[in-house]
């Protein structure tokens, strides 16, 4: 048992990132609140699964755009102080948002605004604090620091869409948002107490003309993270529209209301804690990995979209939420590994543009689909494509097997 728990849970043995780690437990609670919020504001304001699209597409579109820049920040700033900045923007997007609707002269462009400036913060402090883990624990703690960090979301997701929804049925909409406000200045705090000279900081980038480009040539001319990042782009393209997709689910073939979308998304939670511990002690990295776990992802979100009854749904959903840890875990931590420390920043921003800002184009499909054709559709949909992104990662280990059965060419 003490061995389990010292390879589950070996991170924590270095004080700066159980400080991050206590400040992110509190932080994530709120911003899990404030996610199942915002989607039951707009389909409050709007009725509209189209909606839910376009405000997601908007909170994601500067990840898209600018996400290579503040890949460029992380890797050319102090990240521990660049992170304090963003937590602090959080903060006060969410006080906004919080305050408008609670005021009642809430209207769904303010909230697609707000959401705009929360992922022009997030562009920045995605890749900060992607690549901060590594400062934190080093290298031979990272893949263990990056699974315990998934169980962290998770277990946030499995309390926090949950509270909401009690919040939302008693208080109204806008509580979540202010309760999330106040949770940022736990991580602030943190960050702030962390041991700076305990910090394993990599070389920054100077600063010269076409560093953006050069991060992008040098994915290029590297399979072990050019090949991740494409599976990434199409998993996080399609399927990773829960938020979209989970509301009109509830409200929909289930019947429900606020509570049972919370219910929807803590299942996922529970079903990450599970996942994400099973990595923390005994995953693995590389693409074979992330090749199975992207085909398990997609069996279990194909499951769920068969679901008969909100019970199995619930069933499905924690398969779903155990595999999509593995996934991002095992992708996370590979492209770390893989990539050079002057690099990391922009490679994690990469990753950042893969996950999160492909969301402005896979949202508004997904939520038409789902709004039109049904949930379900839409959850098939990004069931297949991540089986699509296995086939890919299978593709490539062929390609390498192939490469590496080659006979030497013989001396002329």
């Amino acid at each position: 048992m003490r061995r389990w728990a010292g390879g589950t849970f070996a991170a924590l043995a270095a004080p700066n990132y159980r400080r991050y780690f206590a400040g992110q437990a509190v932080s994530l609670v709120g911003t899990w609140m404030q996610t199942v919020a915002q989607g039951w504001l707009v389909l409050e304001l709007t009725g509209s699964g189209t909606a839910l699209g376009a405000v997601a597409a908007a909170q994601f579109l500067p990840i898209l755009l600018l996400g290579p820049y503040g890949g460029l920040l992380a890797d050319r700033l102090d990240k521990r102080r660049l992170l304090i900045a963003t937590q602090a923007a959080f903060a006060a997007i969410a006080l906004s948002l919080g305050l408008l609707t609670v005021t009642g002269v809430v209207q769904v462009w303010m909230v697609g605004a707000l959401a705009l400036a929360l992922g022009m913060v997030t562009a920045v402090d995605n890749p900060a604090r992607q690549s901060f883990v590594n400062e934190m624990v080093g290298p031979e703690r990272l893949r263990n620091a990056v699974s315990l960090n998934s169980v962290l979301v998770n277990s946030a997701r499995a309390v926090g869409p949950a509270v909401a929804g009690v919040l939302i049925a008693v208080l109204g909409t806008g509580i979540p948002f202010l309760i999330n406000a106040a949770s940022y200045a736990a991580v602030i705090a943190a960050l702030a107490g962390m041991d700076v000279a305990a910090l394993q900081r990599g070389p920054r980038a100077a600063r010269e003309p076409g560093q953006v480009r050069q991060g992008l040539a040098y994915v290029a001319r590297t399979p072990q993270l050019l090949v991740p990042l494409l599976m990434l782009a199409v998993v996080g393209t399609l399927a990773y529209e829960f938020s979209v997709v989970l509301p009109l689910l509830a409200a929909g073939p289930f019947g429900g209301g606020a509570g049972t979308y919370g219910l929807l998304t803590s299942a996922m939670g529970a079903g990450a804690i599970v996942g994400g511990l099973v990595v923390a002690g005994h995953g693995r990295t590389g693409l074979h990995a992330l090749t199975v776990a992207a085909a398990a992802f997609g069996g279990a979100i194909l499951l769920t979209a068969m679901a008969p009854s909100l019970g199995v749904a619930l069933l499905a959903l924690t398969v779903v939420g155990g595999t999509s840890v593995a996934f991002l875990a095992v992708g996370n931590t590979t492209l770390q590994l893989a990539a050079a420390p002057a690099f990391r920043g922009r490679v994690m921003a990469l990753w950042t543009v893969a996950f999160l800002g492909s969301t402005p184009l896979g949202a508004p499909l997904i939520g038409a689909i789902s709004e039109h054709v049904s949930p379900r559709g839409g959850l098939v949909v990004g069931g297949l494509a991540c089986l699509v992104a296995a086939a890919l990662g299978a593709l490539a280990l062929g390609r390498e097997r192939a490469g590496a059965g080659d006979p030497a060419p013989r001396p002329a």
